[in-house]
């Protein structure tokens, strides 16, 4: 916790200012600040499903598409908790986050050092939606199992591991990524000769990678079953084996190879003559998360941080589902945010603190106007 005090400081510091700035926003426009982390859009299916779980009329299963665990803990912890459901899952998300940004700046903190631990921890704070990561979504608690589940595959822990993954996929579909990460190193990490290390680990026993094997092995094969059991139970409610994929027809999202991705690039960046802002801000990101993720190809990233960034972006970019949530969607595609930290942790200080200054400023700024000026979710 001291040696990650300086990144969560910094976290901190982002989001109470973004937070400053949203409360000093609502007040002038008339409204309160708790009602709009708390209850808007997606908070209130999952507040739904913590009061009364899923719906059982099968002509109105929508809810089905939001993911169990994140309303679980809304529904446990309300029980021992003072305060409504609201406020329980608004807490949990802020937790959530600190623990992500924890778990951020291990990844970064291992990979490239201290510093870039800690603007790749700011760096996530500043996030153009970030907003998102103190309201009662699962994006906060979502990250925070991604990240420490990669660093435990970076760290060879694999009952972690496969136990964080399990956790990711019962929290979001894109959990996906996230097995898919731990599933792809637990492979190549079985498939390794009984006389070879696994890179970074520094075993002084010869025999730890022989160990190993079979953990890596049984990880592999355990990290997907979070989301697998999820899916497979709605296909049991449903009574189809693709419930789950109807269910999120319902909501006008399907798989579509990036078709539909392609043309609102086209729409938001080229044709349209008067483009909503959050849309055009939504369409940027999703560019830059390309260009982002070919730097990281570049620089040659450990697998598992490729295959999870490299997921994520192919479910959300292949989708044919709606546009506004994009970019939150992205959001614990954290990895992605490594070169940039790379390059602003070997700047000068000055620079690097003008760089993470205006990156928390249009951070803040964005988080207003997609809450407050935005007539959509974020």
């Amino acid at each position: 916790m001291r040696h990650a005090a300086p990144a969560l400081l910094g976290f901190l510091a982002v989001r109470l200012l973004g937070l400053t700035v949203l409360a000093h926003w609502a007040h002038g426009k008339g409204h309160g600040l708790w009602p709009v982390l708390a209850r808007t859009w997606d908070s209130l299916w999952y507040l739904d499903i913590a009061a009364h779980g899923y719906a059982a009329d099968p002509s109105y299963p929508r809810n089905l598409a939001f993911f169990p665990l994140f309303p679980g803990l809304v529904r446990v912890l309300s029980t021992v908790l003072p305060g409504s459901r609201a406020s329980v899952a608004l807490g949990i998300a802020v937790v959530c986050s600190l623990v992500a940004a924890w778990g951020v700046f291990a990844v970064g903190d291992r990979l490239h050092g201290r510093r870039t631990g800690t603007v790749l921890a700011v760096l996530w704070a500043a996030s153009p939606v970030a907003a998102v990561q103190w309201m009662g979504y699962t994006e906060s608690l979502f990250t925070a199992l991604a990240a420490w589940a990669l660093y435990a595959v970076l760290d060879g822990r694999w009952a972690w591991a496969a136990g964080l993954a399990v956790a990711a996929g019962l929290t979001r579909p894109t959990g996906l990524a996230v097995a898919a990460a731990v599933s792809a190193a637990g492979l190549l990490a079985a498939c390794r000769g009984p006389g070879r290390r696994e890179p970074g680990h520094g075993d002084p026993d010869p025999r730890e990678p022989a160990r190993r094997a079979p953990r890596a092995l049984v990880a592999a094969l355990t990290a997907p079953l979070g989301w697998l059991g999820y899916v497979g139970w709605v296909a049991l409610v449903r009574g189809r084996w693709d419930g789950y994929f109807e269910v999120q027809r319902r909501w006008g999202n399907q798989w579509d190879g990036g078709t539909v991705t392609l043309r609102e690039l086209r729409r938001y960046l080229v044709h349209s003559q008067a483009p909503y802002l959050f849309l055009s801000v939504v369409s940027v990101v999703l560019l830059l998360s390309v260009g982002l993720y070919l730097c990281c190809l570049a620089d040659r990233q450990p697998l598992p941080l490729l295959v999870f960034t490299g997921v994520l972006l192919l479910v959300v970019l292949g989708s044919g589902g709606v546009w506004f949530p994009r970019a939150r969607f992205l959001l614990p595609g954290f990895p992605l945010l490594l070169p940039l930290a790379v390059a602003i942790a070997r700047a000068r200080r000055h620079v690097a603190a003008l760089v993470l200054a205006g990156a928390a400023l249009a951070s803040a700024w964005l988080g207003g106007y997609m809450l407050l000026v935005w007539a959509g979710a974020p």
